[in-house]
C-alpha cells in the first residue's frame, strides 16, 4: 500500500512549470481538481476532454508499478455518471486496455473488486455534493491512490486520443456485487442480525439494493423507504432538518430498531437507534471499532474525542481531513502493529489490517465502506436487547455536531480562517464572545479551537465542494447544536 512516490518534490517542480500537455494544465483549464478523495467539479466542466486527461495521467503512473490487462468502472446513480464513464472507456480503449464494467455500484464495492483482481478502477461518483457536480474516484490494484499519487498523476503527460474504433461501454460484469455482498455473508454468522426489525432509507444510494439483500440473508426484517429515481444529495456529516423529522417519524410509525442509510456511492453509513435519531458518523465508527476488536485507529482530528476517551484502543493517531491521510496514517501503523482500523467523522469506516472475530477472517479493504460498520452495530446491539441507544450510553458522552455554509468559496474560508489563526480575540469578537479565549489552537486540518470548558470548534474549508464547514463538540448537546448554528450564521453575516 505504498505510494508511488517518497520524494514528492520531483511532482512539485515539474507540475509548477504548467506544460501544456500535463494533467495540472487541464485541472487549471477546467477547474476539475483534487479533493478530500478524489477529483472533483461541475458536470459542464466534467468534459470527454478532462475525463480522458485524467484517466490518461491515471494509468500511465500505476502501469509504472504494476502489470494489467484490464481496468473496472463503476458509476453511481447521478444522472451524468454513465456518460463520464463512457468517456473514461475511451481513454482506456485508447491506452490499449480492456474495460470491465461493473455497473451501478457502490464505491467500496468497486475497490474490493479490482483489489481481489489485481486491477485499477475509477469510481464515477460525486458522493454526497449535489447533483450538479460529480466525479471521479481512483484506485490501485493494492488500493486508493494517495496524495503522492495525485502529485504524480497532475505531472503527467496525457496521452492524446487517437483515431480508434471506441467500442463503447461493455455489458454490465456482476462478479463486483457478487464478491462484496460474499464478503460479509462469509464473516457475520448468518442468523446475527435475526429479530431486528429495520428501515431502509433508500433514496437514491446505488447501495440500496445490495444492502438489502445482505442485511436480509444475515436474518432481519427489513422495509424500503423513500426510495427515488431523482438524485438526492444525502450528506451523512450535515443531515438535513427533514431527513431528522423523517427518521423520527419513520420510528414512531414502524416500530424499527433501526433506520439505515448511505449517502450516494455508498461508502458512508448513515444510521439511527431505536427512537429514529441519527447516530454522529464517529460514534458508529467507535461503535464499531470496538465490536471488531481493533486495537490500533487512525482518525480525522475533526472526530469525537470520546474514541480516546472510552479506552477501548491501544492507539489513536490523528490526521487531516481526508481518507488519503487516514489510509497513509495506517500505512504506518502497519509497520508497528495488527488490528488496524481508521474511520472519518462521516461514518466512512476503512480497514487497515485482516481481523478474525469468532474463528472468521475478514479482509483489510483501506477504502471507506458503509456495510461493514452498519452490520457491526447492529450486531453489537443484539447484545444489548436490540437497542442502539444503549451502546451508545456506554461510551463516554461527547456531543458533536456540523453543518456547512455552502456556495461559500474556499479563498473566502481561507481568508478568514487565517485572520482567526493569527488573532484568536478577533473570532471571538466577531463570532463568539460568551467564551473567552481558547486554551489550544490546532491547524492539523483548518482551525480548531478548545474553550475551558471542553468546548471545540473546527473551522475548514471543504475539500470537494465551495462550503466551509463547522465541527462543534460539547459535553451537552444543547450547546453544541446552538453554537454550530450561532458560529455559522455570524460567519453568513460577515461576509
Amino acid at each position: 500500500m505504498c505510494g508511488l512516490v517518497t520524494e514528492n518534490e520531483i511532482y512539485l517542480n515539474r507540475i509548477n512549470e504548467v506544460k501544456l500537455n500535463t494533467l495540472k494544465h487541464y485541472v487549471e483549464k477546467s477547474g476539475v481538481g483534487f479533493g478530500t478523495s478524489g477529483a472533483r467539479g461541475l458536470v459542464t466542466a466534467l468534459t470527454e476532454e478532462i475525463c480522458v486527461a485524467y484517466t490518461s495521467a491515471f494509468l500511465k503512473i500505476v502501469a509504472k508499478l504494476f502489470d494489467f490487462e484490464r481496468v473496472a468502472i463503476g458509476v453511481d446513480l447521478r444522472p451524468s455518471s454513465i456518460d463520464i464513464a463512457g468517456s473514461c472507456a475511451k481513454a482506456i480503449q485508447n491506452m490499449g486496455y480492456q474495460v470491465d464494467f461493473c455497473g451501478d455500484v457502490s464505491t467500496p464495492t468497486l475497490a474490493l473488486y479490482a483489489q481481489q483482481k489485481s486491477m485499477p478502477a475509477i469510481m464515477v461518483t460525486g458522493s454526497h455534493i449535489p447533483f450538479d457536480r460529480n466525479g471521479l474516484k481512483f484506485y490501485r490494484p493494492d488500493g486508493e491512490i494517495t496524495k503522492a499519487d495525485e502529485l504524480a498523476m497532475l505531472a503527467a503527460e496525457i496521452e492524446p486520443l487517437n483515431d480508434i474504433d471506441y467500442l463503447g461501454l461493455p455489458s454490465v460484469n456482476p462478479d463486483a456485487v457478487l464478491a462484496y455482498e460474499q464478503r460479509y455473508l462469509e464473516f457475520f454468522p448468518k442468523d446475527v442480525l435475526q429479530g431486528l426489525n429495520l428501515g431502509l432509507y433508500e433514496h437514491s444510494s446505488v447501495a440500496r439494493d445490495s444492502l438489502k439483500r445482505i442485511l436480509e440473508r444475515l436474518g432481519a426484517q427489513v422495509t424500503s423507504l423513500g426510495r427515488t429515481d431523482i438524485f438526492v444529495p444525502i450528506d451523512t456529516e450535515a443531515v438535513s432538518a427533514e431527513d431528522v423529522v423523517r427518521g423520527q417519524n419513520w420510528s414512531r410509525q414502524y416500530g424499527f430498531d433501526s433506520i439505515i442509510s448511505t449517502d450516494g456511492d455508498g461508502d458512508r453509513p448513515l444510521m439511527s437507534d431505536e427512537f429514529g435519531n441519527w447516530l454522529r458518523g464517529d460514534i458508529v465508527g467507535l461503535l464499531t471499532a470496538r465490536y471488531l476488536g481493533a486495537k490500533n485507529l487512525a482518525v480525522p482530528v475533526s472526530c469525537n474525542t470520546a474514541i480516546e476517551l472510552s479506552g477501548a484502543f491501544d492507539q489513536v493517531v490523528r490526521t487531516r481531513i481526508g481518507s488519503p491521510y487516514v489510509i497513509a496514517a495506517m500505512q504506518k501503523l502497519e509497520n508497528e502493529t495488527n488490528d488496524i482500523a481508521g474511520f472519518e467523522a462521516n461514518g466512512g469506516f476503512l480497514l487497515g489490517s485482516k481481523l478474525i472475530m469468532n474463528h472468521r477472517a475478514i479482509s483489510a479493504l483501506p477504502t471507506r465502506d458503509c456495510v461493514l460498520p452498519i452490520l457491526a452495530v447492529l450486531a453489537a446491539s443484539r447484545q444489548s436487547e436490540n437497542k442502539i441507544s444503549y451502546l451508545v450510553r456506554d461510551i463516554p458522552q461527547r456531543y458533536t455536531a456540523s453543518d456547512r455554509i455552502q456556495e461559500f468559496s474556499t479563498e473566502t474560508s481561507r481568508l478568514f480562517i487565517g485572520k482567526w489563526a493569527k488573532n484568536p480575540a478577533l473570532f471571538m469578537a466577531e463570532v463568539l464572545d460568551d467564551y473567552g479565549l481558547p486554551v489550544n489552537q490546532d491547524e492539523t486540518d483548518g482551525l480548531r479551537f478548545t474553550f475551558a470548558n471542553g468546548l471545540v470548534i473546527h473551522l475548514r474549508p471543504s475539500g470537494n465542494a465551495p462550503e466551509l464547514r463547522c465541527y462543534c463538540e460539547s459535553s451537552t448537546a444543547q450547546e453544541v447544536e446552538s453554537v454550530t448554528q450561532i458560529v455559522l450564521l455570524k460567519i453568513k453575516e460577515l461576509q
